[in-house]
């Protein structure tokens, strides 16, 4: 079974530019089936659930690799950021005119 180890995305309501922890989570082996009575997802892989919080990449591969797993990391991406104020709204050059 293949670990996963990553930085997650910051979420939506967050402005800050921190990324605090790396995490470390299994490729699921079997795919996820949909219960005929509720129609609910359901999956008899219990390592699905695991999900492993470490304060550095280095951590969570040593881990890995005392524990025996195989894994795999993937670099974080860069954030990109667009910085827009609000007199640019008004701005003589704007590409599109400006209406109400």
């Amino acid at each position: 079974m293949t670990a996963r180890i990553y930085l997650p995305a910051r979420n939506a309501m967050q402005a800050g530019q921190a990324k605090d922890q790396w995490v470390l989570e299994f490729e699921p082996e079997s795919p996820r089936e949909a219960e005929p009575l509720m129609g609910w997802t359901a999956s008899s892989d219990m390592r699905s659930q695991v999900r492993l919080r470490f304060a550095s990449k280095e951590e969570a591969i040593a881990y890995a690799t005392r524990s025996g797993l195989a894994y795999r990391v993937e670099a974080p991406k860069p954030a990109t950021r667009k910085f827009v104020s609000y007199s640019d709204n008004f701005r003589p050059g704007r590409p599109t005119p400006w209406s109400h």
